[in-house]
C-alpha cells in the first residue's frame, strides 16, 4: 500500500484509479490517459521530494527543509489542497545540489516502471472512463433507486430532467447516464411495480391460511376527472404480526352504482386469487350504493365506525339551533384571521401582551366533526385575546357570555368522542373495540354532570343517536366474537342475555378450526404488563376501568362441547387496555391453539376504513395540479409502490 503525502485532490483520486481500480474521473479517454501519466510522475516526485523535507509538527500546512530549516508552504490551507510544487521550486531556487539529486532519484524511479505495467495501467484507465451500459448491474441499481425515490417521495417523473437533479447525479456518479422521464414512466415504473407486487403476493399467500379483512373507499380528484376505488388487505400471520397491503387503487369510471361496485370487487378478488370464503369482512362507508354492492357480490361487510359516529354527532349537534349559530360565528371569526395577515399580526401581538403562546385559530371542515371540535377549542383558548382584540379592532362576529359558556360545555361533552375517534383511527384498533366503546359512550351520556347544564338537549339527542345508530352491534357476530376473543375485553362488556349465545358461537368456530395437540397449562402466562395510568375522572378511560372493575358473574358454558381452553381463557382476568392483544396471543397460542386460530381472523378486522382514507391522502399528493394529466394506471402503480414498498425495505 502506498501512502500519498501530497493531498492534492486530483493526484489522490487518480492515484487510486490507477493502482486500486477506483473510478478515474475524466471528461474523455485522452484526458484520462494524460491524467494517469501525470499521477504516475507525481507519485515519483512525491516519493523523492520528501527525502529533503519533514512536515512541521506545529503546523502541517508547512514543511521544514532539511537543508536550511526553512518553513515552506505546502500550497494550500487544508489537507485536500496540499501539493509538492512549492517544495520542488524551493530546492531548484535555493539548493541546486539537492535539486540535482532529487531529479536523479525521480528519473531512476520512473525507469523501474515496466512497459507491461504501463500498458495495463493505460487499459484500466480507459475502461474506467467509459460510461455504464444501461443494462449493467450498476446502472440498473441506480435506476431502481431513482424510481424508488420518485415513488416514495411523491416526486414527478420530470424530476429526472431537472437541471439540479442531473447535476447532482453527474457529481455522484459521472459514469451513469440518466435516462429521460419516458423511460422511467414506461420501463422503470412497471418493473418496480412488478417487484413489489410479487413481494405482496408472497405475503398474502401466507395470510390466506386464515381469513383476511379488507377496507375500501372511493376517492374523486379535485384537479382531474378521476375516481379511484381502493382495496386494502389486513391479516395476521402465524406469529401474530399484523400486515397491511394496498391491493388496488384503480380507476372507477362511470356511475357508481351497486351493480358496478359488485362487479369491480369480484374482479379485484379474482385478480389476487382470493376466494370469497377467505374474506372475513370488508369495512366500508355507509353509502347505500356501497352497502348494496357488497350484498350483491355476496361479501360480508360492516360500516365504518368513524363514519357512523360522524353521522350521530352531526345529527345531534346540528339539531340544536343555538349550537349551529355558534359554529357559524366561529367560522366567520376564524376566516377573518385566516384571510387577513394584518388581523392575525394584531392578534399575535395581543397574545404576547397577555403572556399567552402565539397560536393560530383552527378552521373546521364540515365533513369532519372533530375539526369543528378543534375549532371551538381553539376559540375557547383565545377567549381573552379575542376580547382584547375586539375592544380595539372590528370583528365580523362576537360571542355573548352565554354562548361562551355553551362552547365550554359543548367541548366538554364532545371531548370523550374526540378521544374515542383518535383511538379507533389508530393503526392498532380492531373490530373488538366497537362494542366496548359504544357501551362506554352510552354510560357517559347517561350520567348527570354539571357540564351538562346548557347542553342537556344536545346530550340527550347524542345518546339517542348513538343508541339508534349502533343498535345492532351486539347481534353482529363479527363484533361480538372479536370482543370476546380480545383479552382486554372478553365478555365483560356484554349484557347477560348475549353472553351465552356468543359463547356458543365461539365454541362452533373452535370446532371448525384446525386442532393441534393441546398442551394446556392452567397457570396464567405472566407477561409483565405495564401498570395502567390512573385515568382522569369522567374520561373515556375512567369509564372503561369502571366497567371492567365491576363485579359480575362471568358464567361460561359447561356443556360437554365446551373446550377446556375456552373455560380457562374466560376465567382468567383481562389484560390491561394499553397492552397488545396480538402480543398476548403470540405468547399464549400454545396454551389456547383453538382460540388463537379464531383470534387470527377476528382481530385482523379494523373498526374503521381509515386506512383507505389515508391512502387517498397520498393519492392527492400524486394526482395534484402539477400532474393532473397522469394516467390512472400510472397513478395506481405509484400508490401501490408508495404504500407497499416500505414493507420490502423494512423486512
Amino acid at each position: 500500500m502506498f501512502f500519498c503525502r501530497s493531498q492534492n485532490p486530483i493526484t489522490y483520486i487518480t492515484y487510486f484509479a490507477a493502482y486500486n481500480g477506483a473510478v478515474c474521473v475524466c471528461s474523455d479517454v485522452a484526458s484520462a490517459f494524460l491524467l494517469t501519466e501525470h499521477v504516475r510522475k507525481s507519485k515519483i516526485n512525491m516519493s523523492a521530494v520528501w527525502k529533503f523535507y519533514t512536515v512541521c509538527d506545529s503546523d502541517i500546512k508547512f514543511a521544514s527543509c532539511n537543508t536550511c530549516d526553512g518553513k515552506i508552504p505546502r500550497g494550500g490551507s487544508t489537507a485536500k489542497t496540499f501539493n509538492t510544487t512549492n517544495l520542488i521550486r524551493h530546492l531548484k531556487n535555493n539548493h541546486l545540489a539537492e535539486y540535482g539529486e532529487f531529479t536523479r532519484l525521480a528519473a531512476q524511479s520512473e525507469k523501474k516502471t515496466p512497459g507491461a505495467a504501463r500498458a495495463q495501467l493505460r487499459q484500466t484507465t480507459i475502461a474506467n472512463a467509459r460510461p455504464y451500459e444501461r443494462d449493467s448491474q450498476k446502472a440498473k441499481l441506480i435506476t431502481t433507486k431513482i424510481m424508488e425515490f420518485i415513488g416514495l417521495d411523491d416526486q414527478p417523473f420530470s424530476v429526472v430532467e431537472d437541471t439540479g437533479f442531473r447535476r447532482l447525479l453527474s457529481h455522484l456518479e459521472p459514469r451513469y447516464l440518466l435516462p429521460g422521464r419516458k423511460y422511467f414512466m414506461d420501463v422503470a415504473l412497471p418493473e418496480l411495480h412488478q417487484t413489489v407486487y410479487a413481494h405482496i403476493e408472497r405475503l398474502l399467500k401466507e395470510g390466506l391460511s386464515s381469513s383476511v379483512s379488507f377496507t375500501t373507499d372511493i376517492w374523486s380528484s379535485d384537479v382531474s376527472p378521476v375516481s379511484l376505488l381502493s382495496l386494502t388487505a389486513h391479516w395476521i400471520d402465524s406469529d401474530f404480526h399484523l400486515h397491511k397491503a394496498v391491493l388496488h387503487a384503480q380507476e372507477f369510471s362511470g356511475s357508481h352504482t351497486a351493480v358496478a361496485l359488485a362487479a369491480t370487487f369480484e374482479k379485484m378478488f379474482e385478480t389476487w386469487h382470493i376466494p370469497k370464503d377467505k374474506v372475513h369482512v370488508i369495512l366500508r362507508d355507509n353509502a347505500r350504493n356501497m352497502v348494496k354492492g357488497m350484498t350483491d357480490a355476496g361479501l360480508p361487510s360492516l360500516g365504518c365506525m368513524a363514519h357512523t359516529l360522524q353521522l350521530a354527532i352531526h345529527e345531534a349537534v346540528l339539531s340544536q339551533r343555538s349550537i349551529s349559530d355558534i359554529i357559524a360565528k366561529g367560522r366567520r371569526i376564524v376566516g377573518h384571521f385566516r384571510h387577513s395577515p394584518l388581523a392575525y399580526a394584531r392578534l399575535q401581538s395581543v397574545q404576547q401582551q397577555l403572556g399567552q403562546p402565539t397560536k393560530r385559530l383552527q378552521q373546521d371542515v364540515s365533513t369532519r366533526w372533530n375539526s369543528t371540535y378543534y375549532m371551538l377549542v381553539s376559540l375557547l383558548e383565545q377567549k381573552r385575546a379575542l376580547g382584547v382584540y375586539a375592544a380595539d379592532h372590528e370583528l365580523p362576529a362576537t360571542f355573548t357570555t352565554s354562548q361562551w359558556e355553551l362552547i365550554e360545555n359543548l367541548t366538554t361533552l364532545l371531548q370523550p368522542f374526540e378521544e374515542l375517534t383518535k383511538e379507533i383511527s389508530s393503526s392498532n384498533a380492531s373490530a373488538a373495540d366497537v362494542i366496548p366503546a359504544v357501551m362506554v359512550l352510552k354510560r357517559l351520556l347517561a350520567k348527570e354532570t354539571a357540564a351538562g347544564h346548557g347542553v342537556k338537549t344536545t346530550k340527550d339527542t347524542l345518546l339517542e343517536a348513538v343508541t339508534r345508530r349502533f343498535a345492532d352491534i351486539e347481534e353482529e357476530p363479527l363484533y361480538s366474537l372479536a370482543t370476546l376473543i380480545d383479552p382486554r375485553y372478553k365478555d365483560r362488556f356484554y349484557s347477560e342475555d348475549l353472553k351465552t349465545n356468543t359463547h356458543r358461537l365461539l365454541v362452533g368456530l373452535m370446532t371448525q378450526a384446525t386442532q393441534r395437540s393441546p398442551k394446556q397449562r392452567p397457570e396464567a402466562d405472566s407477561t409483565g404488563e405495564p401498570a395502567e395510568k390512573v385515568p382522569r375522572p369522567g374520561s373515556l378511560s375512567s369509564v372503561f376501568g369502571e366497567i371492567l372493575g365491576e363485579e359480575s358473574r362471568h358464567q361460561v358454558l359447561t356443556e360437554n362441547a365446551t373446550p377446556s381452553e375456552m373455560i380457562i381463557y374466560l376465567s382468567e382476568p383481562t389484560i390491561s387496555r394499553s397492552a397488545s392483544p396480538l402480543e398476548y396471543w403470540k405468547a399464549n397460542k400454545e396454551r389456547f391453539p383453538g382460540l388463537a386460530s379464531v383470534a387470527r381472523a377476528y382481530l385482523s378486522a379494523p373498526c374503521t376504513s381509515v386506512e383507505s382514507e389515508r391512502l387517498f391522502s397520498a393519492a392527492s399528493n400524486i394526482v395534484d395540479e402539477h400532474r393532473n394529466r397522469l394516467m390512472p394506471e400510472k397513478a395506481e402503480m405509484l400508490l401501490f409502490i408508495k404504500k407497499n414498498l416500505p414493507t420490502m425495505l423494512n423486512k
